[in-house]
């Protein structure tokens, strides 16, 4: 594995990782993603897929050399200080790497699925793909309006669930017409209560906006409307843990628990 030592901020491809680092939509341009640190990197590894770059610090040179990388990989290593420019942390870590995006631009008809509606928050984004690879969903169709999925915010809370996934992104309303699957539409206010329905499997859980909820248009598409029981009292649920009660949900009434 070749190494190519970059020091100065005025290199274009160090322009280009700090953007991807630190700019949300960046990665559209060149369908390339910023991995920043240890556990991402190595989650990429463990789904079987290569970095085209692995990005080192000139403190810590060595510190990818156990990772089994093939020749081909390029090593780039970056001067402590240009790390910390590039990097979107207050603590930059001593590796990163570059990732080349796969081509997902059709939704997969039959895949269990999660579909969402113009969330906005990074951090729900991220810990709801979290939630779907851990609890067998493989899609995640996010419709135009959600925060984009693979964005740095994103990709930190995903937690290297997104190399698991198929994720398909900017869907209009009308792409979802591929889905075979039963919907089942959370709400706070109406439908069956969650631990009382019968869920079908496979299917495609539908997560709305943080605030407005899913569109009437969606709703008004869905097989199966349900709500989680709140003894509290309170309003509502954070859309992300919510998403982690439904799905878990679906795990436990297809029989993955006995596995």
């Amino acid at each position: 594995m070749s190494t190519e030592p970059i020091s100065s901020r005025d290199n274009p491809w160090a322009k280009k990782c700090r953007s991807l680092a630190q700019d949300s939509a960046a990665y559209r341009k060149v369908r390339q993603v910023w991995l920043e640190g240890d556990h991402l990197c190595r989650a990429l590894l463990v789904r079987g897929r290569l970095p085209a770059v692995v990005v080192v610090t000139a403190s810590r040179p060595h510190v990818a050399d156990g990772w089994g990388l093939p020749p081909e990989v390029r090593r780039v290593v970056v001067a402590d200080r240009l790390m910390a420019w590039i990097s979107g942390l207050e603590s930059p870590p001593p590796v990163a790497c570059l990732f080349d995006l796969p081509r997902a631009d059709e939704v997969l008809p039959a895949a269990p699925t999660v579909l969402l509606d113009r969330l906005q928050d990074p951090g729900n984004v991220g810990s709801i793909l979290r939630s779907a690879a851990a609890f067998g969903f493989t899609q995640v169709v996010a419709l135009k309006g959600t925060a984009a999925l693979w964005a740095p915010k994103v990709l930190r809370a995903g937690m290297g669930a997104h190399f698991g996934l198929h994720l398909v992104e900017g869907v209009e309303v009308a792409d979802l017409d591929r889905l075979t699957l039963p919907w089942i539409a959370t709400s706070s206010h109406q439908g069956q209560w969650l631990h009382e329905s019968v869920l079908p499997w496979p299917c495609a859980w539908l997560l709305g906006h943080e605030g407005q909820g899913v569109s009437d248009e969606l709703m008004l598409r869905a097989r199966h409307h349900v709500r989680i029981v709140q003894p509290g009292g309170e309003e509502s649920l954070n859309v992300a843990a919510a998403a982690a009660i439904c799905l878990h949900a679906s795990a436990v009434s297809v029989g993955f628990a006995r596995l």
